[in-house]
């Protein structure tokens, strides 16, 4: 006599379903996107704010010769901090949809060179959306 249900699972017990893999895809690939933005717009300001304080000595010298903060230390406390994080969500992206090394190293390049963070998102977000679609149930 069987007292509990006799349908099996339709998925093996250490293997995500389809569904739920294309949810944690969506959600790492909205944060890297989020991230990539933040990450590319800070590096800007910071470069903006070297230009400023080392090119056009803005905010002039101090007694020692020392060029003056413009705008203060914090633009690059806040992008070493921001980069950080964005790094965990590289990571988290790379991670989920199994992408190779080489992804990996470019997408954190990403976030030290200028601009290359907005252009290398597009192209991130193009890739990833089209392996969510192809590999989410129809439905």
């Amino acid at each position: 006599m069987s007292t509990g249900p006799t349908s099996t699972p339709t998925t093996s017990p250490g293997v995500p379903d389809a569904a739920a893999w294309a949810r944690r895809a969506r959600g790492s690939l909205t944060r890297y996107r989020v991230m990539a933005w933040i990450t590319g717009s800070m590096l800007l300001l910071l470069c903006v704010e070297m230009l400023l304080k080392y090119v056009f000595q803005a905010g002039g010298v101090d007694a020692e010769g020392d060029a003056l903060p413009v705008l203060g230390s914090w633009i690059a406390f806040a992008h070493g901090w921001i980069y950080v994080v964005y790094l965990v969500t590289v990571f988290d992206l790379w991670s989920t949809l199994r992408w190779r090394l080489g992804r990996l190293v470019s997408l954190a390049a990403a976030g030290v060179v200028p601009v290359m963070s907005f252009v290398l998102e597009r192209r991130v977000h193009a890739d990833a959306q089209a392996r969510i679609d192809a590999s989410a149930p129809q439905g």
